[in-house]
């Protein structure tokens, strides 16, 4: 059984008619073997997540120890292998031979950088960075950096690379959330300053989507730390909860990222929705504190926690079967039912599919005004009789 296919009927009923033929590239993925956080993805792998949706995808080693070069040459390999499918990036370390790896894996076929502040130690204002950034303004290929967990804010540096480097085009992977608090006002000033929404938190994407301007937005899912049945969904129920039109999800599902690595001009997708603020639903917001709390407790391997944190979502789901978060309060414990189905609460820790589903259910009560598939027959979200 393929844990995604439990979630795919959020996915057909988020892209319903109008999105069902979009094509997807997804800017933020990996293979490799040896990263110190265990994590594994061969190319058959990756390659079967990216059929799981269709499209194409941009990759790159994950963290390697002893260093990239053959890591880059082991990627270029796999690209060959892929039929153009995947695209790929150079990863380089700022403390060992940046500059001329990034220039020998780019001649040999890399068509972008990548950097992980975090697994390699190193700030942006380390000396080899900005001759990064001169690298790929000159041979006009992105530079994708990590902005998520375990960092230190490095918004700054990015804006003063960005203003330097005007022909680089940067991405701030996993929606730059480090930073995210004030770089979308950078965003709406520097059209090189592009986002990934490689992250699991809906509050944060719909932030996202709200305040930069649609055209700087990026597919990314991270795999195979995420997985494409449930990034795409989660990046198009964000997007379209925060405003954005169909033809503006088309170009952040992939028509940018082809523009970009084509090298041509990013296409000018308007303006941010400029929701700020939203109303909230308290029903609602009862239902996703408490997933984002089980989320928590998933992702620290406290599984105990994590199930009591779903079954006050459960209750807090009970509003009535005539209430008008009704259905939303339907699809919600339906998505925490593909839990028992994947094993229970006990394979809700990090990187375990079950992850998922409640990921799946923390999204959905967070973007109540986009469609949903039916719910079962019999879902009831009137009071239960409790013993």
């Amino acid at each position: 059984m393929n844990p995604q296919e439990l979630i795919r009927p959020w996915l057909d009923a988020t892209l319903g008619n109008g999105l069902r033929d979009v094509e997807l590239f997804d800017v933020h993925t990996h293979t490799g073997q040896n990263d110190p956080d265990e994590m594994k993805a061969t190319l058959e792998e990756l390659t079967e997540m990216i059929d799981s949706v269709g499209g194409r995808a941009v990759f790159f080693p994950m963290h390697e120890p002893d260093g990239y070069p053959e890591p880059n040459d082991r990627v270029l390999a796999e690209a060959e292998r892929s039929g153009g499918r995947l695209v790929p990036f150079c990863r380089v370390n700022p403390h060992d031979g940046a500059a001329a790896e990034a220039r020998r894996a780019l001649d040999a076929g890399a068509r972008g950088i990548k950097l992980h502040p975090r697994a390699e130690q190193f700030t942006l204002d380390h000396p080899a960075v900005g001759e990064l950034f001169e690298i790929a303004e000159e041979r006009g290929v992105p530079i994708l950096i990590h902005a998520g967990r375990g960092i230190p804010a490095l918004g700054m540096h990015v804006v003063e690379h960005a203003k330097r480097h005007a022909g680089a085009n940067v991405i701030l992977a996993h929606a730059g959330i480090c930073d995210l608090a004030w770089i979308w006002r950078s965003a709406l000033e520097l059209p090189n300053l592009f986002f990934d929404t490689s992250w699991w938190n809906p509050a944060d994407l719909i932030t996202l989507f709200s305040l930069v301007p649609p055209g700087q937005v990026l597919y990314g899912s991270d795999a195979p730390y995420g997985r494409p049945v449930l990034s795409v969904t989660l990046c198009t129920r964000t997007a379209l909860q925060a405003g954005l039109n169909q033809e503006q999800i088309r170009s952040v599902l992939g028509g940018q990222t082809e523009r970009l690595l084509n090298g041509e001009p990013a296409a000018d997708m308007g303006p941010p929705s400029g929701k700020v603020e939203i109303t909230a639903d308290l029903l609602l917001q009862r239902v996703t504190s408490s997933l984002a709390f089980a989320m928590a407790a998933g992702f620290m391997g406290i599984e105990e926690r994590s199930a009591e944190a779903i079954s006050l979502a459960q209750l807090a789901c009970e509003v009535g079967d005539d209430a008008p978060e009704a259905d939303v309060c339907r699809s919600v414990p339906a998505a925490l039912e593909v839990i028992d189905e994947l094993g229970g609460p006990a394979e809700l820790g990090r990187g375990k599919p079950a992850l998922g589903a409640l990921l799946m259910a923390l999204c959905v009560a967070w973007t109540p005004d986009v469609p949903l598939p039916a719910p079962p027959a019999d879902a009831d979200v009137g009071e239960r009789q409790h013993a």
